[in-house]
């Protein structure tokens, strides 16, 4: 498997971001097609003496059936004797073979190799080498085709290979057009004409002469998986890589590792003796690059043939290679429903059928959808009228008898009266000159083409028009079938009885007949029209059309909702009041609000607490013990607060940004932080005691003062706001917001605390340099220093995942380094490989609008019923002003009553707001003593159970008390909410309304 590849694990699909030295790190990818990954055993792979024998006997098979039946009786005989196969065994091979050879007009054999292409349900090309030759000979080929046609048409295909062949899947570039116009004349099992150009770049670059295939394998094999694992299995056997104690195990991901790091030291230096060893095991052991050659050079000399074939679906042959992927469909059930039915458009069809045996197509296909393409194929679009009297001509003939009523509707004109007038000159002078006439059909005057008077005369028994040259009127073959052919390719799904109806006929003959072309493969049968109870039929190429369509519309960008539904939902993304606790779910959350600025003080009173049920402050030190979770600064928010955001140290590397960059922007720290930093730098990691020691000894040394132990302390802390030093534990944050203690204007000197402590709590713990942290990530993302585009392209993920929505606002938001612009190209790069996609999502935010997949689900599923109407599981949120969960003030604007109210309501530290079914309804000013209504508190029942959610502040202890004198600019007293603030809870007194924990 490779980074960027969908693989299938169980019943989801994902994307792998990254293989790194002990994990492969996935992202969901739901409803995109994947395969099922192969970090398993290497196969030995069919020898290809085995895979020449095995041609052989089917070559000798082939030629016995091809006798007749007493040809395929000795063939069962020699089976039954020769190879021990009972007599339904060798029947049942036999008529393998002769599946095979009718769906392709040859087998592969030792002498033959057939070139197979068809197209899946989204009209890209599959093309299948069939060849008997064996893995060992078709794993080079396959790296060395996909070699080529990155070269030629920028793709990365990625074959698969096994022991029976070659699967590479092209993209198509075909068009509607390409298709619809070109049926006319057509006859019954002929296919539409189709763009060839990628299946026939993957034909050149199969055929590779003998001479240049080493140079192709050796060229691509270094950048190979296999490549990297040998060299692993080689500098281990090499004692390159020694174990830290004899009869100790290294586990494998520290041997990947260390082996990475030794390859990309290694790969400067051609002639390197591991690099040579692993060239010659891929080359000689691995693969069987002779006998790659020996079988490009009897292609050249024509010993073997390569046949090249086009089908309309996968033979029995090639379908044994795609059937391990079509397999992975019966395990879709957890899959989000409308990315269900996108994956499922995916598939092939007819493979599905054979493994499920059935499957209803009206669940997937789109009505809207069929309307819109049936109205193309009828030339009932603006963009298909006819404008000319040869425009006519033309859709007479693509879509049969056509009344004069029927023409005019498809005739581009100002109203009914101009179309009709142009639809009778143009009629007229087309009967003038004989190129078209009109007749009875079913009773009823139509016109058509002149050329078709004869197939109407046989098939529908129409009396021809006098003048029709007697060239038109010639006897035709299976003249209802080439009706029924047209009238398939011109309607979506039909039922037997529309065309009886049409043309006046018996629908059992209209039925036969129909019948007579699915057998041949011109048509199918089921049930395919949307809403339908009977099985309909279908021309091939409309119906994939359809897919095609269905897919694009499930794919579409979905009506905007509005600013109340994403308030709904980016709690919910986010998991507030998820009520999961432990910690694992506060893993989770530190992953998903990795990087953001958030106020120390928030962070731990209400942030975690609102993502992880049950939260107390040791968890976040059990996972800061163990070294899964670090601390940055990002600025002083006064003495006692400031901004940090935290990381996973791994994932430091890629998403914070360089300290020292970010601290030249500001004024130069004092002498005294330059001491301490000048000691971390020397020193490493160090206690307060020893930071103490350096300063006292660098003023000692100078000739200068003591610093005061505020001096110490206000210096150490400059640091840690400037995003410079970090510490190993979250205490010294918590002492912040507790009033200090000791002699502040007094030398600082070793002091024991009253906890039996040396040094003051805010100062407790180990402190480092971030730039330490920094380089022991880029140690373990593999000791290279990420570039730009992965830092962005990590920022850009970050931002998905954070929000699952992301605009210029949100990034806005979060203070990103270069705004916008610094991910737009990243994100937009990553929809056009439909990794994301973009769309008008949230009504208001702009047009550039990026979302995941499963997000878009989720934001479709908040919005509100039809008619405006609020459900009834409204939920009541009480989020801090800053917490990133809450949109207000930050992805959108605050609600206003009207134009004119412009109160300040920002996102301030100790400030909150309170959500009634994603609506801001309540705005509690920092210190809780100002309270600001908004539109929305309004709504039935959301004032009560707004107030009651702010008694949660009182509840669990984030307030000894709240007191709120001012309402709207009104003393609370006077306010139209004081009866309910009494409701609530709350106390009137002279101070306005108090609410105080119970029973004190």
């Amino acid at each position: 498997a490779r980074e960027g590849e969908v693989i299938l694990l169980g019943a989801s699909a994902w994307r792998i971001e990254s293989i790194g030295h002990d994990r492969v790190l996935v992202s969901p990818a739901p409803g995109e097609p994947g395969k099922i990954p192969f970090w398993k055993g290497d196969g030995v792979g069919r020898p290809v003496e085995l895979g020449r024998a095995l041609g052989a006997f089917t070559r000798e098979m082939d030629e016995l059936i091809m006798t007749g039946a007493k040809g395929r009786q000795e063939a069962v005989a020699r089976l039954r004797e020769y190879h021990d196969l009972d007599e339904l065994a060798a029947r049942n091979l036999i008529a393998y073979l002769e599946e095979e050879r009718e769906a392709t007009g040859t087998l592969p054999t030792d002498r033959t190799i057939v070139l197979q292409r068809f197209r899946d349900e989204l009209g890209d090309w599959r093309v299948c080498l069939l060849t008997p030759f064996g893995a060992r000979v078709h794993a080079p080929w396959a790296l060395a085709i996909e070699a080529r046609l990155r070269e030629s048409l920028g793709l990365d295909v990625q074959p698969i290979w096994s022991d029976d062949g070659i699967v590479i899947r092209l993209p198509a570039t075909e068009t509607a057009s390409s298709w619809t116009n070109d049926w006319a004349d057509e006859e019954p099992g002929r296919s539409a004409t189709t763009d060839r150009a990628p299946a026939q770049a993957a034909e050149s670059a199969v055929l590779i002469t003998a001479e240049e295939i080493e140079d192709l394998v050796v060229g691509a094999l270094g950048g190979s998986a296999l490549f990297a694992s040998r060299f692993r299995e080689n500098a281990a056997r090499a004692l390159l890589l020694p174990r830290r104690r004899p009869g100790d195990r290294t586990p494998l991901w520290q041997q990947r590792q260390r082996s990475a790091q030794l390859l990309t030291v290694a790969s400067r230096f051609g002639s390197f003796p591991i690099i040579l060893e692993t060239y010659r095991e891929c080359l000689q052991d691995v693969f069987d690059l002779p006998a790659l050659k020996g079988v490009l050079g009897a292609i050249e000399r024509r010993e073997i043939r390569v046949v090249n074939v086009e089908t309309r679906r996968a033979s029995p042959f090639a379908g044994s290679l795609l059937f391990d992927y079509i397999a992975s469909y019966m395990y879709e059930g957890d899959a989000p429903a409308i990315d269900r039915r996108a994956q499922a458009l995916t598939l092939d069809r007819d493979l599905l059928r054979d493994l499920l045996g059935a499957e209803e197509l009206r669940e997937l296909l789109d009505a809207d959808a069929l309307v819109e393409l049936e109205l193309e194929l009828q030339a009932l679009t603006a963009e298909r009228a006819a404008r000319s009297a040869d425009a006519i001509h033309d859709m007479l003939r693509r879509l049969g008898d056509l009344t004069p009523e029927e023409v005019a509707g498809r005739v581009r004109g100002e109203d009914a009266r101009s179309r009709q007038r142009a639809a009778g000159e143009w009629l007229e002078a087309l009967a003038a000159d004989r190129r078209a006439v009109l007749v009875r059909v079913a009773g009823e005057a139509r016109w058509i083409a002149a050329e078709d008077s004869g197939r109407y005369r046989d098939a529908v028994g129409v009396v021809p028009a006098r003048g029709v040259p007697d060239a038109f009127l010639t006897p035709t073959a299976d003249a209802l079938s080439g009706l029924l052919v047209r009238w398939a390719r011109r309607h979506g799904p039909f039922l037997s009885a529309e065309p009886s109806r049409r043309w006046a006929l018996p629908e059992g003959i209209v039925e036969t007949a129909l019948e007579r072309l699915m057998a041949q493969g011109v048509l199918l049968r089921g049930e395919f029209r949307p809403n339908g109870v009977e099985r309909e039929w279908c021309d091939p190429e409309v119906l994939r059309l359809l897919r095609r369509r269905s897919l694009a519309r499930l794919r579409r960008e979905i009506e905007p909702v509005g600013v109340a539904a994403l308030g709904r939902f980016l709690p919910a993304w986010q998991g507030v009041a998820s009520g999961h606790g432990g910690l694992e779910r506060l893993a989770e959350v530190i992953a998903q609000l990795e990087g953001v600025p958030l106020p120390a003080s928030v962070l731990e009173r209400d942030v975690l607490p609102a993502r992880v049920r049950g939260y107390l402050p040791r968890l976040l030190d059990e996972l800061g013990a163990a070294g899964e979770v670090a601390w940055v600064g990002l600025g002083s928010l006064g003495r006692d607060d400031g901004r940090i955001a935290l990381y996973r140290p791994d994932r430091l590397a890629l998403l914070a940004s360089d300290p020292v960059v970010r601290s030249q922007e500001q004024e130069a720290p004092g002498e005294l932080a330059l001491t301490i930093q000048a000691h971390l730098t020397a020193r490493g990691a160090s206690f307060y005691r020893d930071l103490l020691a350096a300063v006292l000894r660098a003023a000692a040394e100078g000739g200068q003062r003591p610093p005061t132990e505020r001096e110490l302390l206000d210096a150490l802390w400059d640091l840690v706001w400037r995003g410079l030093i970090t510490n190993d534990t979250f205490a010294p944050l918590r002492a912040l917001r507790w009033p200090r203690t000791g002699r502040q204007r007094s030398p600082a000197r070793p002091r024991m605390g009253a906890s039996g402590r040396l040094g003051p709590p805010e100062a407790a713990g180990r402190w480092s340099l971030v730039s330490d942290a920094l380089a022991t990530s880029v140690a373990l993302a593999g000791a290279r220093e990420p570039s730009a585009t992965e830092r962005r392209h990590a920022l850009a993920t970050r931002l998905l995942e954070r929000h699952g929505v992301v605009t210029r606002d949100s990034v806005a938001a979060e203070g990103v380094m270069g705004g916008f612009s610094a991910v737009y190209d990243v994100l937009r790069e990553m929809e056009e490989r439909g990794q994301i996609r973009r769309g008008y999502f949230v009504e208001g935010l702009g047009g550039a609008q990026f979302a995941l997949p499963g997000a878009v689900d989720r934001l479709r599923s908040e919005r509100e019923d039809p008619g405006g109407v609020r459900r009834s599981e409204a939920r009541t949120l009480l989020l801090a002003a800053a917490d990133p969960a809450s949109p207000y003030g930050s992805v959108v604007p605050w609600p206003r009553h009207s134009d004119d109210d412009r109160r300040p309501l920002p996102r301030a530290v100790g400030a909150y707001v309170v959500l009634y079914d994603g609506e801001a309804v309540l705005y509690l000013e920092r210190g809780g003593r100002s309270l600001q209504t908004l539109p929305a508190l309004a709504t039935s029942g959301a004032a009560d159970a707004a107030l009651g959610a702010l008694g949660s502040l009182v509840a669990d202890g984030r307030l000894r008390s709240l007191i709120i004198d001012r309402v709207d600019g009104l003393r609370a007293a006077e306010s139209p909410l004081r009866d309910r603030l009494a409701d609530a809870g709350f106390r009137q007194s002279y101070r306005g309304f108090v609410l105080r924990p119970a029973g004190a």
